[in-house]
């Protein structure tokens, strides 16, 4: 009792954070693996959704290790936050970016393998036509043009190759593979593919249209990218400007907004604004989403 008695706060502040860690560890350990509580279900529900995105992408980390990455992470941060008395702002950022991130980062590695497949798709198709013209059977065209498609779009055919060798048929493949890019473009490529095989006519010709279409198709959305660019930069600069300027006024002139927190009608003002704020970032939004 008297050793106990000697320790000072620094040594008892750090075992009190040490048994806090080891409790929220505890808890979150027993509701995770409660497998009739709703904590689980959320939890599992979360775990198959990276799986399947990460599998979409041929990427073979379990969405389990990033899941138990980002539990340890934000409780690691809390505590620190806790140890050393962060701001309770900056605690929240950096739990946010813990929580948000790696789901952001995957879903950008999505969008970009997607944009890729749809830039090489339109070389596929004309492969695929001039496969055709001197091979009868779609399916073997199809199967000869695999080696020399460039990645990520090899992967995905070879993988539609190997369904229709375990008994799939081509259409059954196609709509597999269109599933599991998610792609517009590629929706209407393999379109046109099926209503071609079951209409008959000169399929490589059909094929040759697509991919004039879909080259036309993708130029155009360039355009379209080049041209709300600008405006897009402008509304990023919407969107910071009052926090600069909040801070800004307040660095030169402390308690400046004071006032604003100091009566209800502050409070009024300091809302409506921040509606307003908000409704013009959705309104820009809104008008810079131009689809093709």
């Amino acid at each position: 009792m008297n050793a106990l008695l000697r320790l000072g706060p620094h040594t008892y502040k750090w075992l009190g954070v040490s048994l806090l860690t080891a409790a929220v560890f505890a808890v979150a350990w027993l509701l995770i693996t409660d497998t009739q509580g709703i904590a689980y279900r959320y939890w599992a529900k979360y775990v198959a959704e990276l799986d399947r995105k990460l599998r979409s992408m041929f990427l073979w980390t379990p969405g389990k290790h990033i899941a138990y990455g980002q539990a340890a992470g934000m409780a690691i941060v809390a505590l620190a936050g806790i140890a050393f008395r962060m701001h309770l702002g900056v605690v929240g950022l950096i739990l946010a970016l813990v929580a948000l991130g790696p789901t952001y980062h995957i879903d950008r590695l999505r969008a970009k393998r997607i944009a890729k497949i749809e830039d090489q798709l339109d070389g596929f198709m004309m492969g695929l036509a001039n496969a055709l013209k001197s091979i009868p059977s779609i399916t073997s065209a199809f199967v000869s043009v695999a080696p020399v498609l460039p990645h990520p779009i090899r992967e995905e055919v070879e993988l539609a190759i190997k369904e229709m060798r375990v008994g799939s048929t081509l259409e059954q493949a196609l709509l597999s593979m269109s599933a599991r890019v998610g792609s517009r473009q590629l929706d209407s490529a393999f379109s046109a593919i099926v209503i071609g095989r079951q209409i008959g006519g000169n399929l490589p010709n059909i094929l040759e249209t697509t991919a004039n279409t879909l080259r036309e198709m993708s130029r155009l959305e360039g355009v379209v990218k080049t041209k709300t660019a600008e405006g897009k930069a402008q509304l990023w600069v919407l969107a910071g400007m009052p926090f600069v300027l909040v801070v800004g006024l307040d660095l030169a002139s402390p308690g400046y907004f004071q006032p604003l927190q100091e009566t209800i009608f502050g409070y009024i003002l300091g809302l409506v604004a921040g509606v307003f704020w908000l409704a013009s970032l959705l309104v820009a939004r809104k008008v810079l989403a131009v689809d093709v």
